[in-house]
């Protein structure tokens, strides 16, 4: 517990060297969770430059799950790391939860992440030194909440997710399905205005890939959330208001599940 605390703790002094008592710029009015116009990302310069996305236009409702779709390498993850904030992209314009990211230094992205954001991605990137209620209420330390608190909070997230006798446990005493449920938690601990997912249900069993996706469902159905989550599991195609289907960096097509709207 000595290096959770050492772990929240210079997680602190570190916000407070970036200055975070600064409050971020005002939100523009919008309707869109996210917006996304002629967003391009490339790697690499000359012979070897990689074009990830090549003009993407994007448009996430709150209130609803949207789905990107695609072979791998159509940049579905690249498009969902610029929302996130964790790419610059090489050209476009790219609003989120009503802020211009193309215009926040890099310290006011990592407080908007902080703040807003829950990420969940293929690598369950969980500290082995410290058990999975310790690991999920990690966002909930970072925030200031105080220890106990936080990890309630986290255990209570756990059970949700099926892991409430797991609580304890350390990641390497977790199957990659238990492991994945304990990174889901640790995304939704501090209710995300925004979640993003990579292949959020790639590792669980159909049972719990269907008790994750209703979660997702719960945290996006209000009016000011949303979650995005990239996947190849036909599964889930169902639980989407919106499937973005993408290839060679680019949105092909996309589909509406009416079903979804309805509800």
């Amino acid at each position: 517990m000595k290096l959770l605390e050492r772990r929240t703790e210079r997680a602190h002094s570190s916000r407070r060297w970036r200055g975070t008592a600064r409050p971020l710029p005002e939100p523009a009015a919008t309707a869109l969770a996210v917006r996304g116009r002629g967003l391009a990302k490339a790697f690499g310069s000359g012979e070897t430059r990689v074009h990830a996305l090549r003009g993407v236009d994007l448009e996430v409702m709150p209130g609803s799950i949207t789905l990107l779709v695609g072979p791998s390498g159509c940049g579905k993850t690249t498009l969902i790391s610029l929302v996130a904030g964790l790419l610059d992209p090489t050209e476009g314009e790219l609003d989120v939860l009503g802020h211009d990211l193309t215009r926040m230094s890099p310290n006011e992205l990592v407080d908007f992440r902080a703040a807003n954001l829950g990420f969940v991605f293929q690598q369950y990137n969980l500290l082995p030194s410290l058990t999975a209620a310790e690991n999920a209420c990690l966002p909930l330390l970072v925030a200031g909440v105080p220890r106990r608190a936080a990890l309630a909070k986290a255990r209570a997230v756990l059970k949700r997710v099926g892991l409430e006798e797991r609580a304890d446990a350390f990641p390497s005493q977790l199957s990659g399905g238990q492991q994945q449920r304990v990174a889901i938690a640790r995304a939704l601990v501090h209710e995300p205005r925004l979640l993003v997912c990579d292949e959020p249900t790639a590792a669980l069993d159909a049972q719990a890939g269907q008790t994750v996706m209703e979660l997702f469902q719960e945290v996006a159905v209000q009016a000011d959330r949303a979650v995005i989550i990239v996947t190849h599991d036909n599964r889930v195609l169902h639980y989407g208001r919106q499937i973005i289907h993408m290839s060679d960096g680019r949105i092909e097509r996309i589909e509406t599940n009416e079903r979804r709207d309805q509800t």
